[in-house]
């Protein structure tokens, strides 16, 4: 399996996990972000479709950790705080998930030789962190949703 191929496969078992995920939540909020990551995994499969035809590709910045954010800002002000608790275990696989992706597109990264494809692993490996960012965040909301938001952790997104 070539390096695109698996990337692809990757990218289709986030997609797929992140809807298992949704699937098992109530919570409005949360279902709305954990689309966001599927959305995000859907568009990296494509971009890996045309890296595999060697076309050129151009991963623009995604503004995904501003608009999770903003929901999680909406849900603290509805006091949205219907979660499952017994759920922070699937959010945790998940960031494993990431941490693999994000790892295995840095090292393609320094393997590829076309430039272009050596950015677009970069600024996907630097997605997959955004990934685990935001999923520490659902892990934080499902543990103590009463202060999580006050995190300190929540400032420094906006760098990324």
């Amino acid at each position: 399996m070539d390096i695109y191929d698996y990337a692809m496969q990757m990218e289709k078992d986030g997609e797929n996990y992140y809807n298992e995920l949704r699937n098992k939540t109530t919570n409005q909020g949360l279902k709305a972000i954990l689309g966001m990551l599927i959305a995000a995994e859907v568009k990296h499969y494509a971009l890996f479709q045309n890296m595999k035809q060697r076309a050129k590709v151009l991963v623009p910045d995604s503004p995904i950790l501003a608009d999770v954010k903003n929901i999680f800002v909406q849900m603290r002000e509805r006091k949205d705080f219907n979660v499952d608790v017994t759920q922070k275990e699937l959010y945790r696989k998940a960031q494993d998930i990431e941490v693999k992706s994000r790892d295995f597109y840095r090292a393609k990264a320094d393997e590829v030789t076309d430039a272009s494809q050596k950015e677009a692993f970069r600024k996907i490996a630097q997605e997959e962190q955004r990934h685990f960012i935001i999923l520490e965040n659902i892990i934080n909301f499902v543990s103590r949703p009463d202060i999580w938001l006050e995190d300190p952790e929540w400032y420094h997104l906006e760098d990324y």
